[in-house]
């Protein structure tokens, strides 16, 4: 059974850190590339960060800088580590894989887990 399970959500202050974990089960971790999203209520998912296969991460400009994804490969654990949040991080974020290779068009989503940063 395929799943994602997101953790690591909750409420912290401006200025503060977080780090969110994945941990994947059911098909090949190393078949796909991992990615983060994140939606506020009413506006569309947004695309965080990614790593790809070929071991490079990318970031969406708000959060380069801050923002780190980690993958553990061993564990089948995809992390972000969120350093010195804004008020405007607040969202639910959700892991994502999406499959290449002999998985290409294999997409899967974790339920997603919520940061809120206010004071």
């Amino acid at each position: 059974q395929v799943q994602l399970v997101e953790s690591g959500g909750g409420s912290v202050q401006p200025g503060g850190s977080l780090r969110l974990s994945c941990v994947a089960s059911g098909f090949t971790f190393s078949f796909y590339e991992w990615n983060w999203y994140r939606q506020v209520p009413g506006k569309e998912r947004e695309w965080v960060a990614s790593f790809w296969r070929g071991g490079t991460a990318v970031y969406t400009e708000s959060v380069k800088g801050r923002f780190t994804i980690i993958i553990n490969g061993s564990d089948e654990q995809v992390h972000l580590q969120m350093n010195n949040l804004k008020s405007e991080d607040t969202a639910v974020y959700y892991c994502n894989a999406r499959g290449e290779g002999f998985d290409y068009g294999k997409n899967y989503w974790g339920k997603g887990t919520p940061v809120t940063v206010d004071t």
